[in-house]
């Protein structure tokens, strides 16, 4: 009995330093991006050799958005005779290959790619790697089909590999839809939070800037030596990001390359992207948790900032268990309610702060941006926390039974809301 009480007490002392760190992890990003010196990316290159660039964008069922992205790709101010754009049919029951065929037959560089057969598994890593195949560009730019790439951007994502140790660029994603309700507003300060603070934060520190498979771009053929994307793994754009820095590449992080996309608008399709969003990143965790802290690329710094970032959807679970760890000491006599209530309380708080960073790091993020009156909002993420914690924790699990499963996970794509002139 005395070794249990020791293990759970030891197990509290481990997670509350855990989390502790995170809280110090968030502070450190916020304070960088307010007071300290920022590290700018590659925009002002002035350069006329732009590199072929392919853009691939994965579609399923996405007559909604489909002719909304293909119109801004085909009006870009990128060279016409340096790009090609690749819309994916994957396995769509809709007019979505109507709509790519349209464009197909007014512009020469749209060169449709139908995944309709019965042997071609659906998912966007199986698109990706089959467009990848026909792709003539040295630099692949990947959208989402909801996105709304405005002019500029694609110049600002391919620029960055003027720089040979950039494998991948990362751009900001921001909220289309932010005004339609409660839900979208928080999710637009979640978003600048991401990105504004935390993104900005480890390219100016060096560390490890997340690829976030939208509105990011990557060299082709480095990625095909790396096997190119997993299918048994949702988040391949975690999986991409932690690939490149143990083959030696670097992830730039272009603030300044801003594109819209269209986000959840009701709380059960948020609760099944969040819950993906988490099996997919625990996937990841469990097989480059230890190539990570073995990699001679990476210095102690980045194996730091490396193994936060991928335990963060791992968080949600170890509180159930220091929670679980405190009851059970209580039931056995070793821990005072008082004490354990204190506990709870500051576990909770710290789990608020540390994971999810919402009061000052969200905070900060849309000071910055110049969103002052949406932070009367920062209060509710109180409700967010609770709300994602249950639904990270399912996807935990989710990726503990893929360890044991052998089919590939199923791609569980977020609902389309948006209706524009998808068909012109």
């Amino acid at each position: 009995m005395e070794v249990v009480i020791f293990l759970l007490k030891a197990y509290l002392l481990v997670f509350i330093a855990i989390v502790t760190l995170y809280m110090i992890r968030h502070f450190v990003f916020t304070f960088n991006r307010l007071f300290g010196e920022q590290k700018l990316y590659y925009q002002d290159i002035m350069d006329n050799e732009v590199p072929f660039v392919t853009v691939i964008i994965p579609m399923k069922n996405e007559e909604f958005v489909a002719g909304q992205i293909l119109e801004r790709l085909v009006s870009s101010d990128y060279p016409v005779e340096r790009l090609e754009i690749i819309p994916v049919n994957d396995h769509s029951e809709d007019a979505t290959g109507e709509i790519i065929e349209k464009y197909a037959a007014a512009y020469r560089h749209v060169k449709p790619f139908h995944r309709l057969d019965k042997e071609d598994k659906p998912g966007k890593a199986h698109s990706l790697n089959d467009a990848m195949e026909i792709a003539e560009g040295e630099i692949v730019v990947v959208f989402d089909a909801d996105y709304q790439p405005p002019d500029g951007i694609i110049r600002e994502l391919a620029i960055g590999f003027k720089d040979p140790e950039v494998g991948a660029v990362m751009g900001r994603v921001l909220v289309e839809n932010c005004a339609t309700n409660m839900l979208t507003m928080m999710l637009e300060l979640e978003r600048s939070g991401g990105y504004q603070v935390d993104q900005q934060a480890r390219y100016n520190l060096d560390l490890i800037p997340q690829y976030g498979g939208t509105v990011g771009a990557y060299r082709k053929e480095a990625v095909l030596k790396m096997g190119g994307f997993d299918p048994q793994v949702l988040a391949e754009d975690t999986e991409l990001t932690y690939k490149m820095y143990l083959n030696g590449w670097h992830v730039a992080y272009a603030n300044r390359a801003e594109c819209y996309e269209e986000m959840p608008e009701n709380w059960l399709d948020r609760a099944k992207q969040i819950r993906r969003w988490a099996r997919g990143h625990n996937q990841v965790m469990f097989r480059y948790l230890v190539p990570l802290l073995a990699s001679r690329y990476l210095n102690f710094k980045q194996k730091l900032d490396g193994l936060l970032l991928i335990f963060i959807y791992m968080m949600p679970t170890l509180l159930f268990f220091g929670i679980l760890s405190s009851l059970l000491l209580f039931l056995a006599g070793d821990v005072e309610i008082v004490a354990g209530l204190f506990f709870l309380i500051f576990v909770v708080s710290l789990g608020a702060f540390g994971n999810f960073a919402p009061f000052f790091q969200i905070g900060a993020a849309n000071f910055i941006d110049g969103r002052t009156k949406a932070l009367r909002l920062i209060p509710l993420f109180a409700f967010n926390f609770v709300f994602y914690m249950l639904y990270v924790s399912l996807g935990f699990w989710d990726a503990v039974k893929d360890v044991f499963r052998k089919a590939e996970p199923y791609w569980d794509k977020t609902k389309r809301y948006q209706r524009g002139a998808n068909h012109a």
